[in-house]
Order: C-alpha cells, then structure tokens, then sequence
C-alpha cells in the first residue's frame, strides 16, 4: 500500500472520529443547553437510541467514503505477518485415551451442549417457581426497562464496531493478509467472527438479565415463609444457571472453530473472535457501571433528602436502580467472564503456536488445555450440586443461619475439586511430555491459578464483609467523625487489600514461575515463565462458572429487596388471607424484610470477592497476549531483545504513560457518573410525591432511565475512543514505549482496580451494618454511611470493574497497531511519526472531552 493511500485512510478516521463526536455530542447528547435539546435528547433514547447508533449505516458509508480513495491506491502484501498466519497443528496427529486428539475434543462438545442444558434448565425452574402477581409485575418490568437498555446498546456497540473493523480491514485486508489465502475470503471471516465475539458477549449479558429478573421476584416471595435458606438458593442457582451457560457457550464456540474451521484459517478466527469480544465486553461493562451507579446514587441520595425508607415505591429511581443492578452488576460481570476465558484461551493458544516448535507437542498442549476447560465445567457443576446438599441438610429448616457461610463452601470445594482433577487429567494426558515431570508441573502450575480463585475471596472478605474488622471501623469512624472519617476508614480498607492481594498474586505467580524453571520446560518452549504465568490465568478461570454463579449472586440479592418494596404486598387488601389459600403460605413480612436486607449484605461480599478475580485474570492474561507483540518485534527473541530494557529510553516511558492513562481513565468514568448523578437526583426531586402517590409513576422512572443511558452512552463513547487512539498513538510512536505501554496499564491497573473494588466494598457493608445489625436507618450515622457508599459506588462497580476489559482490549488491540505501526516505519518513518502525533491529539481531544464535555451544567434542567 503506498504512502499516499496510508496517509488517506489514517488521516481520514482521525477525521471521521472528530466529525462522528461532534455529530454525536450535538444530536444525540446535546451540548448545547436548555429545554429544547434535553427534549431531543429525551425522544432519541425513546426511540430506542441515538440518532447516529439508530443508523449506524450512514456512519459505514461516511467510513466508505474514507476507504474508497485508500483502496484505489492499495497494492496488497503477498507477505506478512501477524497472528491470524499462525496454523493449528494436526490434532489427528496425537492420541489419549486410545482415540485421537481431534476425536476427543468431539466428545467435548457433548459436555458444552449438557453445560447449556444446565443452564436452561434452571432457567426453566426459575421460571416457574411460585411468585405473587405483584411481585411479578415489578420484576417484569425491570425487565423491561433492561431490555430496551440492552437494545440501545446494542445499537451503540455496532457503532464503536465500525471502527474496528476498519482497522481490521486495513490490516488483514491489505497491510498483512493471511498467508496463501485470497483476502476476498480472509478478511470477511476475520470480521464476521469479530461479530460473533460481540455477539456472545452480548448474548450471555441478555441471559444473564432475564435470570436474575426471574430469580429476583421469586427470591422476594420465597422469604415470605420466613425461612433464610430458600433466598439463598434461589440466587445461588440463578448465578450456577448463568455460569455454566456462559463458560458452555464460550468453550462451544472456541471447539467449533477449533475442529471444524479449516486449520490454516483458525488463526483468523480466534482473533476476530477475541477482539469482538473484547469489544462488546468492554462496552458492556464501562457503560453498565456507569448506568448502573448514576441510578445507584440518585436513589440513594433520596433516603437523606426526604427520609424515606430503602427502595420507597414513591421514589422515581428505584426502578431506574433495579435496571442498573442488572446492566452493571449482571450484563457486566456476564460479558466480562465470557470476554476473560474467551482471549485468556486465545492467548494460550498463540503462544503455543509461537513459542513451541514441535508440531506433536503443540497438538498435545491445545488437546491437554481444552480437555482440562471441559474437566473444570464438570467440576464446577459437580461441586455445585455436592454444596447444594450439604447446604441443604444443614440449613434447609433452620431459622437462622450465615448467607456467606454455603457461598464460601462452594468456592473452596470447587477449588479443591478442580485442582484434584486437574492432576488426574495431566497424568493421564501427558505423562510423557519431556522429560516426563511435565505433567505434574504443568497440573501444579494450573493449581496456583485455582488456588488463587479460592485464596482471593477470603482475602477480599477480609476487608469487605459485614464481619470485617475494616468494615467495623468504617463504621466506629462514623459515629464520630460522620461521613468524613467513615470515608478515610474506607479509603484505608482499600489501600491495605491492594497491598495483600497484590503480594498474594505475586506469591502464586512466583510459584508457577518457579515449577516453570529447568530444562524440562525450557526444552519445550521458548519463555516457560511467560507459558506459566499464561497458564495461572487460566487456573483462576478454571473455577468460571461458580466465580461467575457468587458475583451474579448480589444482583439478586440487591433486586429482591427493591420488588418487595416496590410491590407494596404488605398493602393489598386481605394479602395474607390470599397467600394462605393460594400458596400456603403464613406471610411472615418483618422476618422476610429483615432476612432480604441480611442476605443483601452477602451479596455485596460476594461481589467484591468475584473482581480482583477478574482483573488479576486480565493482568495475568496479558503478559501472554503481549507475548506475541514481543515475539514479532524480537524475531523470535532474537533481535533488539535489549530494548526490553529501563535502559531503553521509550521502554521507560511506556511504563509511564500507562499510569497515565489508567488514572484517567478512573476519573473520567466517574465523572460520567457524577454528571448523570447530578441530573437524575435532579429530576428526582423534582418530581417525587410523597403525599399524593403510593408509588412513583411509570414514565417518571422511566424518565430516570432515560438519563442514565444518556450519560452512560455518552462517557463510554468518550473512553472508548481515546483509549483507542491511545492505543494507535502509543504504538505509533515507538513499538517498544508501546510494550511498556502495556505493561503499565497491566500493573497500574491492577493496583488502582483492588483499591477501588475493596474500598467501595467497605463502605457499601458498613452501610449495611448500620441497617441491619444496629437497626438504625434515618439516624445520622444512617446519614454517613449512605453517603460513604455513594462514594464508593462508582469505585467498586464503574472504574475498578472496567480496567480489565480495557486493559484486555488495548492488549488485543494492539496486536494489530503495532504490526500497523512498524510495517508503515519500515517505508515511511517520518508519516509513521506524523501519525502518531496526529492519533495522540486526536485521543487528547477525547480525554478533554471526558471531562469538559461531561461537566455539570447548571443552566441545562431535565
């Protein structure tokens, strides 16, 4: 491709990004001010949403028109590079178990398909679980209004697709097609699974809401008979549901491509699908967080401004908080998993193909990992139905008992089951690898990821459950200090669980690494630490479908508590009479409120232990992922391996610049959250009537919803496109100050992640103590701690939450600029300089905007 068609298309999507910003600013979110642009505002997410993502066609043709100039002066590559040319190994070529490699995998599709009908079926149960007819109406409508949030962001993800895919076009298409293949094949199966990526994230997100807005209602009637027990199990089983379903449909796809796509075209589709992924996840997550909070907080809020109870049907943001539990803290969670197992398999796989020369050798390690991905599936549903009974024998007629207390026996059986098995299956698998200690330092190093999975929560609980001592002083700060020392309390919490969690992950890294060294790795594979560290990633996700089933948990829990408010059961006329007739039930309503507010608190745990999972997956996952940059940038490391180096300049400058931008990045989500705040509390009052209404009318809290999607598309489309061209500026700049780049957001995120997570956690369960332990709502302890977890609701469920898909959609991302980057270096370094500057002011733009574009206007009114 020649200088002048680069300089075209490159110029021109910093161009369009401006242009499509603007456009998206002025029709869809409205920077101008007053009634008239909050009304246009108003009808475009009526209608399902903007403007621009209502019609995402005409942003395809104005990136055509970009596109067509660039393709008239295009001479495509017949060479290159890049990790779609990698090609699978023949994996008829080895045997286990008397059959061949490919024949085996076979066989694991049955167990994917029986993981789906686990999930179904539960669905199925939840469904048709006994719930009163008002509890029913609330949680569909919850429902609702998440199903229209799903279709508009649906809609929005297509758009921040668009400019994906023209990277990805130019780059497969042109700069590094695939090896021997015509691009006319190549390129469309490269986009059409990124497609099939975003819609898996998407898909698993939708079921996971539909779940939980069954098992929410159902988990608010089930308390009625006053028994702890059934609302525990009941949210349990809708987390197991949407685990096993995610991880199931996840492994299915990866198999498919695995053993039914050609083997030299594999590699094309593992990557689309990992960037599609990626995308959709990140999305999800950075806009449910901030959906989810802006709902959070105006809800909130209410309870010191008007002295109202938890969840009052009278106030307009309940409903609005309802919707945002399950964008935030279930489609997020839900794309998040199926996104982390997803590019931590496509990670391990590249490396195998980079890293390891021999073609038998090779096939047995994808065979081992796939065959182990579907032994911890079995696993996890195994010690699910084992907790279950246990559980049940112990709990099922008691009066009281400790919520945390089955969650956490289930994680640690899981675990233990897991790592078993994970020896058994290497023994039998691969017990004449190398030199034949192989296998066990292989399974041992899995292990130390497993353990993780299990080891983390219980640290996390240590300075986030309602039984912490860090939580306890969150609240004796309170008491005297008010909200000003609760929050310092917290702010401690969070600084200390970085400093343990992060010392823990280095102590089980470091034992990989250890099991990693000598000459029976070493012989094998080219970086056996990078492959350990790749492989720990995948022991923490070895556990997916409990991590997922405990983190799905407190959207449940959380949800159930708001349908029995909002149903006012206790006010229909002859209520227990009916209940009585109908369901044999003597209502029991003090002990179900009481019980419902207890089990919430679990859930809060529960969620907080499920976040440094994932982002210590992600930061794990990277240094695999970057693997392969460095791999290309080193030919094979052999070459410029000394600018891997503090003493190479632009090396130490990439690490400073991801600090940078991580720390951005938190500021900038949470001033997302605090604008859209701002507006909702605003509407709120404004419009809450407490002596005139039972209950909040529809279109007001469907007005509240409204503002949260506005905000949320707006700060995610502000995030998403400077990370993006970031990402292009970084790479563009120095492929080396690219890989420190990388580096940095890894471990700066990591840290900033935890700090945020666990200091959020602590305030979120010191409220809860107050509540529930002290029984002293609408006191002015009540007061601080509530504004304690205001503050800290943007911490543990909007920045800390959405590091790991950014940190995993720059890393994948970035495959691709930086191969971009050299390529161009190579014929023109003084255009590869231009553009590098170009991309960077283009994502200055951006992070302006985030904040300046994002600023509250007081003039503006809802």
């Amino acid at each position: 491709m020649s200088v002048t068609a680069w300089a075209c298309f490159l110029l021109g999507m910093s161009a369009l990004s401006l242009i499509v910003a603007w456009l998206y600013a002025r029709e869809v979110i409205g920077m101008g001010t007053g009634t008239l642009a909050m009304q246009r505002i108003a009808y475009a997410i009526k209608q399902g949403g903007t403007a621009i993502v209502k019609r995402p066609y005409k942003t395809v043709a104005a990136l055509a028109c970009i596109l067509l100039p660039t393709l008239a002066y295009a001479q495509p590559e017949q060479t290159g590079g890049g990790e779609a040319n990698l090609i699978l190994p023949d994996l008829t070529t080895v045997n286990f178990f008397g059959i061949n490699g490919h024949a085996l995998l076979m066989i694991g599709l049955l167990f994917c398909v029986g993981g789906l009908l686990f999930g179904l079926t539960i669905y199925m149960q939840l469904k048709n679980s006994p719930v009163h007819r008002t509890m029913l109406e609330i949680s569909d409508l919850i429902y609702e209004t998440c199903k229209t949030y799903l279709v508009t962001q649906g809609k929005f993800i297509m758009l921040l697709w668009v400019f994906i895919a023209a990277i990805i076009s130019l780059y497969f298409g042109y700069l590094v097609p695939v090896q021997g293949h015509p691009i006319a094949v190549t390129l469309p199966i490269i986009l059409a699974f990124s497609l099939v990526g975003i819609a898996g994230s998407y898909g698993v997100a939708w079921f996971g809401i539909r779940v939980n807005t069954f098992a929410n209602s159902r988990t608010a009637f089930a308390g009625l008979r006053g028994k702890p027990y059934p609302i525990m199990a009941i949210p349990l089983k809708a987390g197991m549901s949407i685990g096993m379903l995610l991880i199931s449909v996840e492994l299915l796809i990866m198999l498919a491509i695995l053993l039914f796509v050609p083997r030299d075209y594999a590699g094309p589709c593992f990557i689309g699908f990992a960037i599609g992924e990626s995308l959709g996840a990140a999305a999800l997550r950075i806009a449910g967080g901030i959906f989810t909070k802006i709902a959070d907080i105006g809800a909130d809020l209410m309870k010191i401004v008007f002295k109202i109870k938890e969840d009052d049907a009278r106030n307009p943001g309940v409903i609005a908080d309802c919707t945002g539990d399950n964008a935030g803290d279930s489609v997020g969670p839900s794309a998040d998993g199926f996104e982390t197992y997803g590019v931590t398999g496509v990670a391990l796989i590249t490396f195998i193909l980079l890293a390891v020369h021999n073609p038998t050798t090779q096939a047995q390690l994808l065979v081992w990992i796939f065959v182990m991905r579907v032994g911890m599936l079995l696993s996890s549903s195994g010690a699910y139905f084992l907790n279950t009974a246990i559980a049940s024998a112990k709990y099922k007629d008691s009066d009281e008992m400790d919520f945390e207390a089955p969650l956490t026996s289930l994680v640690w059986i899981t675990s233990i089951v897991s790592i078993i098995l994970t020896y058994i299956v290497s023994y039998y698998m691969i017990p004449n690898l190398g030199d034949g200690t192989l296998w066990w330092k292989l399974a041992s190093i899995i292990s130390c990821g497993t353990l993780a999975g299990a080891l983390i929560p219980e640290l996390v609980k240590v300075f986030t459950s309602v039984k912490s001592t860090h939580v306890k002083e969150v609240v004796k700060s309170a008491q005297e200090g008010g909200a000003s020392l609760g929050i310092l309390s917290g702010f401690v919490a969070g600084n200390f669980s970085a400093y343990w969690l992060g010392l823990s992950m280095v102590a089980l890294m470091g034992l990989g690494y250890y099991f990693s060294q000598g000459a029976s790795m070493a012989d094998q594979m080219l970086a056996p630490a990078v492959f350990a560290f790749g492989l720990v990633a995948f022991g923490f996700l070895g556990m997916g479908p409990v991590t997922i089933a405990v983190d799905s948990y407190g959207p449940v829990t959380d949800n159930a508590q708001s349908v029995y408010e909002l149903s006012l059961i206790e006010e229909v006329p002859g209520i227990e009479a009916e209940l009585k007739k109908d369901f044999n039930i003597d209502a029991k309503f003090e002990r179900c409120k009481h019980l419902l507010e207890a089990n919430d608190g679990a859930g809060n745990t529960f969620k907080a232990t499920a976040k440094p999972v994932l982002i210590g997956t992600a930061v794990v996952g990277a240094t695999t992922m970057t693997f392969s940059i460095i791999m290309a940038l080193t030919h094979g490391l052999t070459d410029n391996v000394n600018k891997l180096s503090l003493l190479h300049a632009p090396f130490m400058l990439g690490l400073i610049c991801g600090g940078a931008v991580i720390f951005w990045f938190a500021g900038a989500s949470t001033q997302a959250v605090s604008t859209g705040a701002y507006r909702a509390v605003e509407f709120i009052k404004a419009n809450i009537h407490l002596e005139s209404a039972a209950k909040a009318s529809v279109a007001d809290s469907k007005k509240v919803v409204e503002i949260c999607t506005k905000y949320a598309q707006k700060g995610m489309f502000n995030i998403f496109l400077a990370v993006f061209f970031s990402t292009l500026a970084f790479a563009f700049m120095e492929p080396f100050l690219f890989i420190g780049y990388l580096f940095s957001i890894a471990i700066f995120g990591l840290y900033e992640a935890i700090f945020m997570a666990n200091a959020g956690g602590a305030w979120d369960n010191a409220k809860k103590i107050v509540e529930v332990d002290m029984k002293q709502k609408g006191t002015p302890l009540h007061d601080a701690t509530v504004i304690g977890d205001t503050v800290g609701d943007p911490f543990k469920d909007t920045s800390s939450v959405a590091m790991n898909p950014v940190i995993k959609f720059t890393t994948l991302f970035g495959l691709l600029a930086v191969e971009l980057a050299v390529t161009l270096s190579t014929n023109n370094p003084m255009l590869t300089h231009i553009l590098a500057v170009v991309f960077f002011l283009v994502s200055v733009f951006f992070v302006h905007r985030s904040f300046y574009g994002m600023r509250i206007d007081t003039k503006a009114s809802n």
